[in-house]
């Protein structure tokens, strides 16, 4: 704690910005891992979710589920519906 104090602002800023990170990643796991859960009880149907409904589920903030959406998009475990706000989750 005490070594927090004298830190630069460079590196604080660094520390929040890795956290930040290991935050998006486990809440794009906890996205896929409940992805896999809905289809796992439901297997002959797409699992389809809003961005609202599963910040909700999840109780975390809308943008911050977006943002692990997006990051889940370009890893292709999850696509984009027409319907503005909602993602197909790939199982």
């Amino acid at each position: 704690m005490c070594l927090r104090v004298l830190e630069s602002d460079g590196v604080r800023a660094k520390r929040a910005e890795r956290n930040k990170k290991k935050e998006l990643r486990s809440l794009a796991e906890r996205i896929s891992s409940y992805g896999h859960t809905v289809h796992q009880r439901y297997p002959t149907g797409d699992v389809v979710v809003s961005e609202r409904d599963l910040a909700e589920q999840l109780r975390k903030r809308p943008d911050n589920v977006a943002t692990a959406l997006n990051l889940l998009l370009g890893e292709q475990k999850v696509q984009k519906t027409p319907l503005s706000g909602y993602w197909k989750l790939n199982a």
